[in-house]
């Protein structure tokens, strides 16, 4: 058994009869999606919530019931990967293209659990990856020459020689920045640049991380809830 299907067998434990479940996106949140579908096969009514269209045609396939996040609308548990994880368990999501509905969905999350092996742990974001930001396609060379006034090396994402275009009609730029240090404030700065819709900094949305590692499982937890949390049920 890879890594991948351990976080997700451990994360599926947190799954329970008459939940509201956001499916997240990703090779490992794929592997969950599944699994979650064989408890759905065998009894477990849950409603899914996606956070892309893969992710819907996964949860559907897997016989998953979908819904759909509305006002006031609250889900229970969501699944989902990172490509990202720092000690305070903030992340950097995106490098599959989802960042801004996998956010949406987090915040209407009460409990957020992220499956990941340990490759994804880093000491600081920006190690590894790129900071993906999605933005509108108007202008979208005047917006990235904005996004590099913050110090980043900016990549118009393409794939198969084709743009690439988000769920949501948008474009995503890959921000390769040396380093991190202050990812409250660079959130604040991205967002505020006129067409930007949201970039993958995750911060204080992750609740638990589940960890595969080659010696077995370590779930990391946040000692405090940053945000406030909901009781409105979702229909």
């Amino acid at each position: 058994m890879d890594l991948k299907e351990v976080a997700a067998r451990e994360a599926v434990k947190y799954v329970e009869d008459g939940m509201v479940v956001g499916l997240g996106s990703g090779s490992t949140a794929k592997i969950a999606i599944k699994l979650i579908g064989e408890m759905v096969q065998a009894g477990v009514k849950i409603v899914g919530i996606p956070t892309s269209k893969e992710s819907e045609d996964i949860g559907r396939s897997a016989g998953i019931p979908i819904g759909e996040l509305k006002a006031r609308s609250v889900i229970d548990l969501t699944i989902d990967g990172a490509d990202e994880v720092d000690p305070a368990l903030n992340l950097v999501k995106g490098l599959g293209g989802a960042l801004v509905r996998e956010k949406i969905v987090a915040t209407a999350t009460n409990l957020e659990i992220i499956i990941v092996d340990e490759s994804k742990l880093v000491d600081f974001l920006g190690q590894k990856v790129p900071l993906p930001v999605e933005i509108v396609k108007f202008s979208h060379e005047a917006t990235i020459h904005l996004l590099e006034q913050l110090g980043c090396r900016c990549l118009l994402r393409t794939r198969h020689g084709e743009r690439f275009v988000s769920d949501n009609g948008n474009y995503i730029v890959d921000c390769k920045f040396a380093k991190i240090d202050d990812p409250t404030r660079l959130e604040t700065d991205v967002n505020l640049i006129p067409g930007v819709v949201d970039s993958g900094l995750f911060l204080g949305l992750a609740d638990k991380v589940i960890v595969a590692k080659k010696g077995g499982i370590e779930i990391l937890e946040k000692e405090s809830v940053l945000r406030p949390r909901s009781t409105s049920r979702a229909p």
